[in-house]
């Protein structure tokens, strides 16, 4: 699987869904997905490189791909 960073927020978002595929994505606290970000296999990013601009898109991302799959 190929490696992600914070910046990489669209492949996190689908990483994510296929992670927790039963979870609105807009329910999910900033620290818990802080956690799940840092969970996924082939995350390389520095734990301190995250900030609450870069967990937004990455929720933004997730929940837009979450959308595709919920109608």
């Amino acid at each position: 699987m190929a490696e992600v960073n914070w910046t990489d927020v669209e492949e996190i978002g689908i990483r994510l869904l296929e992670a927790h595929p039963e979870v609105d994505p807009l329910t999910v606290r900033f620290t818990d997905l802080y956690q799940w970000v840092l969970q996924l296999d082939g995350f390389t990013g520095d734990p301190k490189g995250s900030n609450e601009k870069k967990l937004e898109a990455i929720q933004m991302a997730w929940y837009d791909e979450w959308q595709e799959e919920h109608g």
